[in-house]
């Protein structure tokens, strides 16, 4: 989700794997689209401003990462949502923060951190719409 250009970022996955090298790329994404649909308004404004709390480009979806993979040609290309495995994680780190040492802290600490501590309300929305998820995806480099 930190590479601004996703298509140069699988390309040098390419150039730097091994023949037969096997690639894995676990990352936030947005849902896998329908043909001929894109996201709605809703949903392009909570990772706007998700992008904007970290400092993130735009989003793609895991099937957006299949299709740059089989454009360089990777083989054995397995994906898998594991959404359900991270889930836990945004509510035990908001939890874990609704202490009075915790949000006197985040007072102190200005205004970037702080908008850092909304954004994972905005993660937590963005998985419940079922707009946010933990991509898994794997494939091996062609023997030369």
């Amino acid at each position: 989700e930190h590479m601004p250009d996703k298509e140069t970022f699988v390309n040098e996955l390419f150039r730097v794997a091994a023949p037969g090298g096997r690639m894995i790329i676990v990352t936030w994404v947005h849902r896998d689209l329908e043909p001929g649909t894109s996201l709605t308004k809703k949903e392009e404004r909570v990772l706007r401003k998700i992008n904007r709390a970290y400092y993130l480009p735009t989003w793609c979806s895991t099937d957006d990462y299949v299709k740059l993979l089989e454009k360089n040609g990777a083989k054995n290309i397995k994906r898998d949502d594991w959404s359900y495995v991270i889930a836990p994680f945004w509510k035990a780190v908001i939890r874990s923060s609704l202490n009075l040492k915790s949000i006197v802290g985040l007072l102190k600490s200005g205004f970037s951190t702080q908008r850092g501590a909304y954004a994972m309300f905005l993660m937590l929305r963005g998985f419940k719409m079922g707009l946010i998820k933990f991509g898994m995806i794997t494939c091996t480099k062609p023997e030369e």
